[in-house]
């Protein structure tokens, strides 16, 4: 790992040449938007937080075309399905919370097998924004994850002295810096990186065996227990905590055919919504509400957990910001800790 040291200019320089060679996204407050040449000063104030639309949105396109095909009786090509022609192109995502860093990876474990989405992994690299400021609403530590996190990142910058210490982790990372960029960093800036890891971690001893926990925990305790029925009651199965949330994965697949053009799309779907688990039987094994809250927490903090090792959650907080009735994860978490 090679660390730099950034001056404000020759952070600008490096966003104007990623911004000229391939396409570049940064953050604002409700999503992310592609960067100009023009724009670059406005992307280096970036608010504290993740920003409301997560990052997913880059490798999990909404809608996705998996691939074409002619619905038009007497084409020789009828019903074959054709890869789509437009391949992802090279793209920069600058300004990269360590908890969305932290979903890719996360994402990475279930999607390893999936080529759409590993395509656009290869194309794609993450440069971070550590969280000197953090919101009331984050708490990325409680899961496993830092504001200082490498996670998923290709290079994570850390404000400091009225610059940037730069740490390149990866290759893709050193391939987007120019030779001569940045300095290399002294020992007073490793001593204030390593200062801030340090402060950022202290006191979450407790915190950090959570996904142990709960894959300790016997599942029917979690699955009985007498939480769910008070917890679903205010849910409305609106979704906005799913759609929001950068590590919830769930699609549907569907066929398209419009003037004998027909394609497959893969689009966002909800584990929350009362059809998604409907049957063609017309059997729902998750028809209440009830058992719709429940799964989706269950996934989180147990299912997944079992399967992965790893809590699927990156405490970034949109669940909590957005819910319109105010159900808040880390109560949940708390409270199913407790169940005996």
């Amino acid at each position: 790992m090679n660390i730099l040291r950034l001056d404000i200019n020759g952070l600008l320089d490096c966003l104007s040449s990623w911004a000229g060679g391939q396409e570049l996204y940064g953050p604002v407050k409700d999503g992310w938007r592609r960067i100009s040449r023009d724009g670059l000063e406005a992307v280096v104030s970036i608010p504290p937080g993740a920003p409301k639309a997560p990052i997913k949105t880059f490798f999990l396109a909404q809608p996705e075309t998996l691939f074409t095909f002619s619905a038009r009786h007497g084409d020789d090509d009828a019903w074959i399905p054709t890869p789509p022609k437009e391949a992802p192109n090279r793209r920069v995502l600058f300004g990269v919370r360590p908890c969305d860093a932290r979903s890719i990876a996360l994402n990475s474990m279930p999607y390893r097998d999936d080529p759409y989405y590993q395509a656009r992994m290869d194309k794609t690299a993450v440069v971070g924004l550590s969280c000197n400021e953090t919101c009331s609403t984050c708490f990325c530590k409680s899961v496993g994850g830092s504001p200082y996190g490498t996670e998923g990142l290709d290079i994570l910058l850390t404000k400091a002295d009225g610059g940037f210490i730069a740490e390149v982790l990866t290759s893709k990372g050193e391939g987007l810096l120019e030779k001569g960029t940045g300095t290399p960093a002294g020992d007073g800036d490793m001593a204030r990186l390593k200062a801030l890891r340090d402060a950022a971690q202290a006191g979450t001893s407790d915190t950090q065996a959570l996904s142990a926990s709960f894959k300790a925990k016997n599942l029917m305790q979690l699955y009985n227990a007498r939480l769910w029925q008070g917890l679903s009651e205010p849910c409305l199965n609106c979704g906005a905590c799913t759609f929001l949330c950068p590590t919830c994965y769930c699609f549907d697949i569907q066929d398209e055919v419009v003037r004998q053009a027909g394609r497959r799309i893969r689009y966002w779907d909800s584990c929350m919504f009362p059809l998604f688990t409907l049957h063609a039987s017309g059997h729902n094994p998750r028809g209440e509400k009830i058992k719709r809250v429940r799964n989706r927490f269950m996934h989180k903090l147990k299912y997944f957990t079992e399967r992965f090792g790893a809590l699927s959650c990156v405490g970034c907080g949109r669940c909590i910001r957005e819910c319109p009735v105010n159900i808040d994860i880390r109560e949940v978490i708390r409270d199913l800790l407790s169940v005996e």
